[in-house]
């Protein structure tokens, strides 16, 4: 099995934090979507015939396409490759974008799933984002999609930002909770560099990141959701049982799939393949039916790595077994040398062979897995 990211780059306005690749003109758009095509057709072969499982389109904003753009990318990929017939077909959207006529637009096509940038319920926090929807957008949207028959939705929420307060951050989560959303995805604000906040907070136009406000607004964010019946099955992800985004679990599970568009990345199992992040010169590339990416093979230590920082940060947890069996007894004699001050003050635990984050240790996942990645020479028996 296997999957396919679709990157997306247009979006109606830049949000002060992003800086995830996008364009807010559409004059190439058309250019854009048959570049896409063709970039499909160009890796037709790439995964050898595995069955897809799942469809991502992201970006940028990919309702930002008409109807007919987004049926011509879908009809090329199905054309191409084998299909589940179960597969999750996601479609990233901003609340202003699924309208009556946009949701029965995107009904008459394979999507199944939407993801909704919603970040937050409150006008003021979405005009300090620089968002183009609006808090009555926001609930509204939830509540057409679910009408229109789309049970497979996601949200997108934000805490940790200074306009947040408490009291206004568990009503979110409770609106969330309200609108029977059945997964929710829940990122802490981060200051990334060459983005419009950055730039405020550099002049001192707007106040920095309060990590101790994001941990204490997270720790909030698992009681109230596991209370009311959701799992925490990876550190920023949410969902009622057996809800959980197909996609997005393929990921930290180290399935592969194919990457397309400006910016999207790929991964077969052993390498990784990364499109340029510029648009010009993307279909400058395609056009001369050059496929614009970098390819980095990936070393057996970056493999272990790459495991130890995604299964970390999932319910599933490090498998002491998996870890042995695939990279060695070496490997897995380091891990559990390494893992020990973290076992002693309640940051992880073992359980059955496999190595959890507690929730204090979510708080500190990153540099948890940092501790546990080894070198090429570690690796190696003694």
């Amino acid at each position: 099995m296997a999957g396919i990211y679709i990157h997306i780059p247009f979006c109606k306005k830049a949000c002060t934090y992003c800086d995830f690749h996008f364009t807010t003109s559409t004059k190439n758009l058309d250019e854009m979507v048959e570049a896409i095509c063709q970039e499909i057709r160009m890796k037709k072969d790439r995964l050898a015939n595995q069955p897809i499982e799942s469809i991502y389109f992201g970006g940028g904003t990919p309702t930002t396409l008409p109807g007919v753009a987004l049926q011509k990318i879908l009809a090329t990929t199905e054309n191409l490759f084998s299909i589940s017939s179960n597969a999750e077909i996601t479609i990233e959207a901003n609340p202003d974008d699924l309208t009556a006529q946009k949701i029965k637009e995107l009904r008459q096509l394979p999507f199944n799933r939407f993801s909704i940038g919603t970040q937050s319920f409150f006008n003021e926090d979405l005009i300090w984002m620089n968002r183009a929807h609006n808090a009555q957008e926001a609930t509204d949207c939830i509540k057409r999609s679910q009408d229109a028959g789309f049970e497979k939705l996601t949200i997108d929420l934000i805490y940790g930002y200074p306009l947040l307060s408490d009291e206004k951050w568990i009503s979110n989560i409770q609106t969330a909770v309200m609108l029977e959303v059945p997964h929710i995805s829940a990122y802490a604000l981060t200051v990334e560099p060459r983005t419009a906040l950055a730039h405020a907070i550099a002049k001192g136009k707007q106040p920095g990141v309060n990590d101790d406000q994001s941990a204490e607004q997270f720790l909030m964010l698992v009681e109230k959701l596991t209370n009311n019946g959701f799992e925490h099955y990876e550190i920023s992800n949410y969902s009622l049982p057996g809800k959980y985004a197909v996609h997005n679990t393929n990921y930290w599970k180290g399935i592969p799939y194919l990457g397309i568009g400006p910016s999207a990345h790929g991964f077969d199992g052993t390498n990784r393949y990364i499109n340029i992040a510029n648009n010009a010169k993307y279909l400058e590339g395609i056009g001369k039916k050059q496929l614009p990416e970098t390819v980095e093979q990936l070393s057996n230590a970056d493999q272990f790595n790459e495991y130890v920082m995604t299964s970390l940060r999932t319910m599933w947890g490090i498998n002491l077994e998996k870890v042995s069996n695939d990279f060695g007894e070496r490997a897995k004699e380091l891990v559990l040398k390494h893992i020990k001050p973290y076992l002693s003050d309640e940051k992880v635990y073992i359980d059955n062979h496999k190595i959890y984050l507690s929730n204090k240790g979510k708080l500190f996942a990153d540099g948890i897995a940092a501790a546990l990645f080894l070198e090429g020479d570690e690796m190696k028996s003694r």
